[in-house]
């Protein structure tokens, strides 16, 4: 991953064991089960849709672009998160999106 935000790079230097650790379970548990790449990067947008996340949405995004999957993809997983958080968190994941889509000249 090129792109890390710089309250992780800050993580990262203050306690180095523990984000290794961290990388290396989500690694493991990104790689365990028989979802192919794009999925999984769609199936963790929207959790982090859910969340209300804006850092893990724009993330997710971006990794899920570069997995190959298109705006439509994006915004449909945006859209399916409308009728489980409701308006006001899903529209909110739009425009996040939306600006990463925009940024990637999408």
């Amino acid at each position: 991953m090129t792109y890390l935000p710089s309250i992780y790079k800050e993580f990262q230097r203050e306690y180095p064991e523990i984000a290794t650790a961290y990388d290396e379970l989500a690694v493991k548990c990104h790689g365990w089960g028989p979802l192919d790449e794009k999925t999984r990067r769609l199936v963790k947008l929207g959790i982090a849709i859910g969340l209300g996340s804006e850092g893990g949405v724009r993330s997710h995004a971006r990794r899920a672009l570069a997995e190959g999957a298109t705006t439509n993809e994006l915004r449909h997983a945006v859209l399916l998160a409308f009728t489980t958080v409701g308006f006001p968190t899903m529209i909110a994941a739009m425009k996040w999106v939306d600006e990463v889509i925009q940024k990637h000249g999408q």
